[in-house]
């Protein structure tokens, strides 16, 4: 392993550590007003605003008002109120704070066929990560959230990707992302939220983010409960949930019992290189697209969302290229079992499906819609076991036929060219490092079926395995 590598490593235990030992302080401080652990999203309406900033913890939410007074997903999105939350939590004066946390470290090796342009694929030691702090409080007449979400991807994945057979999306050096996966910002999201209870079964609720995610598509895979042990992104990122780190999102909602429905205005344009600062994207930060979301959470274990969004100028190598994206989703979420001393039970059982869709509007072509498809299943069980699968039928693009690393060819134009099935499974086992750190080390294994266009450049049965250890923070 090279210096750079190691120290990149290094500054990213040194943060994960550090950050949790100082939130284990602070909640020392606060042990003594840590007895009531009333719920503040539960608690009958009257009474939840005369003593909210007295409440140094939350119990586990029953409904679609409560989970989204938790905030404990990026933007305004939600998953089913039986979702386990992992994090600490503690209090300082009128605020009630939390940690969340996960890093993996990993060891990736992905191989195709041999071709006379070389071998696609690699294999590459890297860290996927992010930490979220939050604070709340009462103000006012409602509820005020303050939420910050920061990422060392920038520092833990040298040459800004890594290696992930077919996927696309976004640049490296100014040349097309190929077989390989972005890193996160360091600034994945600044935001405030606000929620105002209009009643006992309605809520008004505002978002507004420097840079966050608009009401675009289900929870990310960087935060879903379903993929929260795949170390690796999803080859659908960008039908589905690529918007989740925008620019100038402003966001209003408002939430009847089990039923919401939001809308959002966001700079369109993909982040830029440049990942340590609030970098604009190639054409600057204007608000220029819209989007609404409608989600529909009849019963504690089921949410589902269908969303649609005309996006402006995304992809920097395609500056006049509009597009209109679509998503739906379900999630399915069973906890089971014994609860254990932080009060969550030992079993869980999480599903989510999606589909995604990207249609190019400044063609207005029906050759140039993309479809993508996920499955995902995470199976917890002992209290300390996970097992789980990702299976994807994504659709790609004429850049995969492209060399990894070069520039766009003079007059290039991307259509569809097919799907690509990827069919993963892996396991991992939780290990208590400390009060507050759980590590899990595990493996994946990934197997792809290749369209008849790609068979030259890939085979047909291209593979990959994945070595981690997943660092997480716990109650």
């Amino acid at each position: 392993m090279n210096r750079s590598r190691s120290a990149s490593f290094a500054l990213l235990f040194a943060a994960f550590y550090s950050t949790s030992n100082l939130a284990m302080a602070q909640q020392a401080i606060s042990a003594p007003a840590m007895r009531d652990h009333s719920s503040m999203a539960g608690m009958d309406h009257s009474q939840k605003m005369a003593s909210m900033p007295k409440m140094p913890g939350m119990t586990q939410p029953t409904n679609l008002i409560e989970a989204q007074l938790n905030h404990l997903s990026s933007g305004t999105t939600v998953e089913p109120a039986s979702t386990p939350m992992y994090m600490m939590m503690g209090h300082h004066g009128d605020w009630m704070w939390m940690l969340h946390g996960e890093a993996f470290v990993t060891e990736l090796q992905q191989e195709a066929a041999q071709t006379p342009e070389g071998r696609r694929g690699g294999d590459k030691l890297f860290s996927t990560n992010w930490i979220m702090p939050m604070a709340m409080r009462k103000l006012g007449p409602g509820q005020l959230t303050l939420r910050a979400m920061f990422s060392l991807e920038p520092a833990t994945i040298t040459d800004r990707q890594y290696p992930l057979l077919f996927q696309q999306g976004e640049t490296a050096f100014g040349t097309p992302i190929i077989d390989g996966q972005h890193p996160h910002n360091f600034f994945m999201e600044v935001a405030a939220l606000y929620d105002v209870r209009l009643g006992e079964h309605s809520l008004l609720s505002f978002y507004a983010a420097p840079i966050g995610d608009p009401a675009i598509g289900p929870s990310a895979y960087p935060h879903r409960m379903s993929a929260s042990e795949d170390p690796l992104a999803a080859l659908g990122h960008h039908q589905e949930d690529s918007t989740h780190i925008a620019y100038n999102v402003l966001t209003a909602a408002a939430t009847w019992r089990w039923f919401r429905v939001e809308g959002s205005g966001f700079h369109g344009g993909e982040p830029a290189e440049g990942r340590w600062q609030f970098q604009p994207s190639s054409n600057g930060l204007a608000i220029d697209s819209y989007s609404t979301r409608l989600t529909v959470s009849p019963r504690p274990n089921w949410t589902g969302q269908y969303s649609i969004a005309r996006i402006a100028s995304p992809e920097a190598l395609y500056p006049h290229e509009d597009q209109l994206r679509q998503t739906a989703s379900i999630m399915y979420n069973r906890p089971f079992g014994e609860r254990n001393a932080n009060g969550l039970m030992k079993g869980n059982w999480s599903n989510t499906l999606v589909w995604g869709r990207t249609r190019s509007i400044t063609t207005g072509h029906d050759e140039h819609k993309i479809n993508s498809y996920l499955a995902e299943s995470l199976l917890k069980f002992g209290g300390k076991n996970y097992v789980w699968t990702r299976m994807e039928n994504a659709g790609r693009t004429s850049e995969l036929l492209l060399q990894p690393g070069k520039a766009l060819p003079e007059g290039f134009e991307e259509h569809p060219i097919g799907h690509v099935q990827a069919y993963s499974f892996g396991y991992d086992r939780d290990f208590r490092l400390s009060r507050h750190v759980t590590a899990a080390p595990g493996a994946q294994f990934t197997t792809y079926t290749t369209p008849d266009a790609l068979h030259a450049t890939y085979g047909e049965h291209p593979w990959g395995v994945a070595a981690f250890v997943r660092f997480r923070i716990a109650r």
